[in-house]
């Protein structure tokens, strides 16, 4: 029987970045993986995919929108829906190729098949061949991810009633699209399919689109998306879908009462995600799991039993990519016996829509149903010269700073390439610098970092371009 210090199961953006950290630190480390690819949700159908999509489609986007405007003469567009999709493929292949060299580079030891608990150092792991092979493992991580949820009354039939999975290799582009939830993957990969030519309406439950994220940010996506004419339902309540081989006809109750029916060719089921623990065998090594599903941890990301920890998706806290791979590197180190350092507070969200939207730390109602004395500045993205150089002309960066230390508790922002400079806030937020300290350092121009520097100045009303 193989003996390892470290098992992780489950090899997604927690669980493969667990299993590194694990071998770097000298600990002998095998990785379990059901599927025969490695990467888990975020690489095979979730973050990496969607994102190539939404690429693709912004370029196709940009080509009929803006291209004209700055001189360059395309003639007739036309979408290669298949190309485009066969492109995802490579990207997805090419990542999980990545993977595969990576737990090589590292010496680590990679089992295919489904990995469930005999007891708490013993781990079954069944495979395609009908085979078992027990492995002994000192210590296990728990990195098993989640699954789209659905409501009780939907039968997802993954034809026309879809999950995101689906939506990422559809044969072809909707007529209209009718998306229930106006969560993150909902809006992404309805903006790929408007971007294409689909109708796209979305039905939420709540008053607000993303209705975690600083009401900023709410309202001016919503304002973004609709003059890209995706259709919004918010405080809408959908009580039935039903579809044939054509069509799926869904009905809501408005915030008045009254019925509303909608009509389209496919539906995408996008009401946030569930913890994925079946098949695990925890009872067999006694395992606790929460009300809602969740692997119970403590602050150390460890269970109810001592040797078995768990990361990501399965316990409490935002279902990100990154989230998880900050875990996995914790409870490695932990592990290991060093004393790492995790602040939740400090992992960003990123909304991938163009314009994209990111955010760090608290919102403005969090932080005045707190009773916390702040400071707010925003800056808009159409006082940059970068944004008007590259048509890029919407959004804004918001600063909420403390009222008396001057240190900065939150960073909402939308506008182009805000998924990458929410880096910048997050950073200084880690080092609790004030924004002061930040409108205080130079920022390069022309550059739509530039808006957070002056986010940081409006904080006093001294922003130099409002």
């Amino acid at each position: 029987m193989s003996k390892y210090d470290v098992t992780v199961i489950g090899s997604g953006p927690g669980g493969y970045v667990a299993a590194i950290r694990c071998a770097q630190l000298g600990l002998k480390t095998a990785i379990i993986e059901k599927y025969n690819t490695l990467g888990g949700t975020c690489l095979n159908v979730g973050c990496i995919p969607s994102k190539a999509l939404l690429d693709s489609s912004h370029h196709y986007h940009d080509a009929v929108n803006h291209f004209e405007k700055h001189g360059i003469k395309t003639g007739k567009l036309s979408v290669d829906f298949k190309q485009m999709i066969s492109r995802k493929d490579e990207v997805v292949s090419q990542t999980c190729e990545g993977i595969n060299f990576l737990m090589a580079k590292n010496k680590i030891d990679v089992f295919t098949g489904v990995g469930s608990f005999k007891d708490a150092t013993h781990i079954n792991i069944a495979k395609a061949d009908g085979n078992t092979e027990t492995i002994e493992s000192k210590n296990t991580i728990i990195a098993t991810g989640s699954k789209p949820a659905t409501l009780p009354f939907i039968k997802l039939d993954k034809k026309r009633v879809i999950t995101s999975t689906e939506a990422l290799s559809l044969k072809e582009i909707p007529k209209h699209l009718i998306v229930i939830g106006g969560g993150v993957i909902g809006l992404e990969l309805g903006s790929v399919y408007k971007r294409l030519g689909s109708e796209v309406s979305v039905i939420e439950y709540m008053p607000t689109i993303v209705p975690t994220m600083d009401k900023m940010l709410s309202k001016e996506l919503q304002k973004s998306l609709k003059k890209q004419k995706v259709k919004f339902y918010t405080s809408h309540k959908v009580s039935s879908v039903t579809g044939n081989a054509k069509e799926v006809v869904i009905t809501a109750e408005n915030k008045k009462g009254e019925t509303v029916e909608f009509k389209g060719d496919y539906c995408l089921v996008s009401v946030g995600r569930r913890p994925f623990t079946n098949g695990l065998g925890l009872e067999n090594a006694g395992v606790k799991l929460t009300e809602r599903g969740q692997i119970e941890t403590n602050a150390h990301l460890q269970t109810n039993i001592k040797n078995i920890y768990a990361i990501g998706d399965v316990v409490k806290g935002a279902m990100l990519a990154h989230k998880a791979s900050e875990e996995g590197e914790f409870v490695a180190e932990t592990i290991a016996g060093q004393k790492p350092h995790m602040d939740y507070n400090l992992i960003p969200g990123v909304v991938y829509t163009w314009p994209e939207v990111a955010a760090v730390g608290k919102t403005e109602q969090e932080l005045k149903d707190a009773g916390v004395a702040i400071k707010v500045g925003s800056f808009p993205m159409r006082a940059l010269g970068r944004a008007r150089a590259s048509m890029d002309l919407e959004g804004q960066v918001k600063v909420i700073a403390d009222a008396k230390t001057d240190e900065i508790l939150g960073v909402h922002m939308i506008g182009a390439r805000a998924a990458d400079m929410i880096a910048a806030a997050v950073v200084a937020m880690e080092f609790r610098a004030s924004s002061e300290d930040i409108a205080r350092t130079s920022h390069a121009h022309p550059t739509f970092t530039e808006a957070i520097k002056e986010a940081c100045m409006a904080v006093e009303n001294r922003a130099i371009h409002s």
